[in-house]
């Protein structure tokens, strides 16, 4: 792959945090484009970036849209090894290792790359992202006045703001008002950012300072805490800030993966209702990695992404309509404003305390047995045997259809005919738009079929813990209530329309399963950047079961262009120069598409022919670039999939 060199220059300034330097590197490396690329960090500024901010960055690769993002070996990298509690015997290995083999970072020498980009960590400045995708980076000052020009796009009025808000009864009998552009959700959360001491000793801090100040968070805003390691929890406690974050509603709710991948629960029912009742256009606010439509709450329409302090400064404020610069975050029991500036902990300040708080045995002691597991995971009924145990009759497991009526060699690869469109996408469709995995309505297909097999409403879950499931994942396939099919007009969510019922409107899987009794095959038409997001395999899985044999879109995510290869979905991608709309297509044309058995001759062609022909019976014809890009690949898609590929290969030796 072509390799990205990424020179960094200077220091990180005070008050600005790691996040910030993420999310200004996520902006210039999409806009640079790096998907199938390597990126590797260099230069003189690499030495100034503390090792977890390093893991920060290279976490982020999937938002970059780059196959890995890499930091070289340095001292830092030794030192944090120390800290971890990795022997001296082993750091020396790590050095000299690396030496040896050319691991090791001089900042003197200029290595040769393939293409080149540069960033003076001294010009970064706060940021957050949003409202929808991790590389729409927005400077902290800017951040109010952005929010009211995206609002326009969410709300239906001149002036969404000039009405005053909706009031509402709180569960306390208080009262209050909601608004277009209040935050109902800021979650400290994600891996990437909560394994960082910097950034969450950073928000303690920010607490403490407001708690002291008499400042609370806003009580429509739902806050939670959820560390990317039990360390966090240890050096909070010993630096006395739990219960600041506490004060605040920033409790302890797990480790893993929560509000982030829309596990953040409901919000309370007033204000859920209040939002419904007057369709606000709410804000959640969340140091995550990713803030795609749909993903973290069914009743919220805009994402921003920040580092854990801004999540706090969020949850005292309480809107996106707010300037951090120009406007008091809130007011003193004395009624003295009280600014962002005035609570914001100084870098010294935060060094300090994460200097004190942080010790090698935290990092040794949490984790000595981190394989055994608790008391719980022991006490677990463990079935025995060469083979699984399938529960027919669970709701969260079943056996999956992957196999069945497998032969021991593969049958020959077929050209698609008569395949109708089952949606027709735009750009920076996200594997969450395609497969979400957060929670479902009672009345949509995954709901009906967990009602109809006994399970009770409030014990649905979400897609994303039912995914050993595949009933309920197919039926979740393109169903983010934020999907825009371009066959429906004004029409949000999992519908398309279903042309063996004469267009009419359906949802997504109900329609997929007439096309399935017609036996007719499907395709999806898409934009750019189609499959961004999460390497959420059950994006290519869903669509596979669902029927769709093929995607034509303008580009896409490495990582998804390869999962639908491996679930015998083929990838085509439009000329250069040519979408759907530029060809004509609207999406009720019946394709076929020719070219696909020369697999079977060993050879991968460069196109395929597709022929589109429309209601009328006119017929637009044009050539296909296929996204086979490597010998495996073709094998993968021959044998219908990587999985039948993988069990074929173990039987046949």
């Amino acid at each position: 792959p072509r390799v990205v060199g990424f020179k960094l220059l200077g220091e990180i300034p005070s008050g600005v945090t790691a996040t910030d330097v993420v999310l200004t590197i996520t902006e210039m490396l999409r806009a640079h484009g790096v998907v199938g690329k390597f990126v590797e960090f260099y230069g003189q500024g690499v030495s100034a970036v503390p090792l977890a901010n390093r893991a920060t960055i290279g976490n982020m690769s999937p938002e970059f849209g780059s196959t890995a993002a890499m930091f070289p070996i340095d001292e830092v990298t030794c030192d944090y090894l120390r800290l971890t509690g990795r022997s001296e015997k082993q750091v020396a290995l790590v050095e000299a290792y690396s030496k040896e083999q050319g691991l090791w970072h001089d900042a003197s020498v200029e290595p040769v790359f393939s293409e080149y980009l540069e960033l003076d960590l001294s010009t970064v400045v706060p940021s957050i992202a949003g409202p929808k995708r991790p590389q729409d980076r927005i400077s902290l000052t800017d951040a109010k006045e952005s929010f009211r020009g995206t609002l326009k796009s969410y709300v239906n009025a001149e002036a969404p703001l000039a009405t005053g808000g909706a009031p509402f009864t709180l569960a306390d009998g208080s009262t209050s008002v909601m608004d277009h552009g209040h935050v109902a959700i800021a979650a400290i959360t994600s891996c990437t950012n909560t394994s960082n001491p910097s950034v969450m000793v950073a928000a303690g801090m920010l607490a403490k300072n407001a708690v002291e100040r008499g400042l609370s968070a806003k009580p429509w805003v739902k806050t939670s805490m959820a560390p990317g390691s039990k360390v966090v929890t240890d050096y909070y406690e010993k630096a006395g800030l739990w219960p600041y974050l506490e004060k605040l509603g920033f409790y302890l709710v797990g480790y893993g993966c929560t509000t982030c991948i829309g596990n953040s629960g409901p919000l309370a029912a007033e204000v859920s209702e209040v939002i419904a009742e007057n369709d606000l256009s709410v804000v959640a606010v969340l140091s995550g990695n990713r803030n795609f439509e749909g993903r973290i709450s069914p009743d919220v329409k805009m994402n921003y992404l920040a580092s854990p302090p801004l999540v706090v400064a969020y949850a005292l404020a309480g809107t996106m309509d707010w300037d951090p610069e120009t406007q008091p975050i809130g007011t003193d029991p004395q009624g003295v404003d009280v600014f962002l500036r005035d609570i914001w902990p100084s870098a010294a300040d935060v060094a300090a305390v994460v200097d004190f708080s942080i010790t090698k045995d935290m990092f040794s002691s949490d984790y000595a047995d981190v394989f055994a597991g608790d008391d719980r995971w022991r006490s677990l009924a463990t079935p025995e045997g060469k083979t699984f145990e399938w529960a027919p009759e669970s709701t969260y497991v079943r056996k999956p259809p992957y196999f069945e009526g497998m032969k021991r060699e593969p049958s020959p690869v077929a050209d698609i005919s008569g395949a109708r469109v089952l949606a027709k996408l735009g750009d920076s469709v996200t594997t969450d738009h395609i497969s979400p995995a957060g929670q479902f309505a009672a009345n949509s297909p995954a709901g009906v079929y967990l009602a109809a097999h006994g399970v009770d409403r409030k014990d649905f879950n979400s897609y994303g813990s039912r995914r050993g499931n595949h009933e309920v994942m197919i039926r979740g396939t393109f169903a983010n209530i934020r999907l825009r099919n371009q066959l429906l007009d004004d029409v949000q969510g999992g519908y398309t329309r279903d042309f063996t019922a004469d267009g009419a409107q359906s949802s997504i899987y109900d329609a997929a399963q007439s096309y399935a009794a017609a036996g007719v095959p499907l395709v999806v038409l898409a934009g750019k950047e189609y499959g961004s997001g999460s390497s959420r395999d059950w994006a290519a899985k869903g669509t596979r079961l669902l029927g769709v044999k093929a995607v034509i879109a303008q580009s896409y995510e490495r990582i998804h262009r390869t999962t639908l290869i491996g679930m015998g979905v083929l990838p085509l991608q439009y000329a250069a120069g040519q979408d759907a709309d530029s060809l004509g297509l609207d999406g009720t044309e019946t394709f076929d598409i020719s070219g696909v058995t020369a697999l079977n001759e060993g050879t991968t062609p460069k196109t395929l022919h597709v022929t589109a022909t429309k209601l009328d019976g006119s017929v637009i014809e044009f050539d296909a670039v296929l996204r086979i890009d490597t010998p495996g690949e073709a094998d993968y898609y021959r044998h219908d999939g990587i999985l039948q590929y993988v069990l074929r290969s173990l039987v046949n030796g």
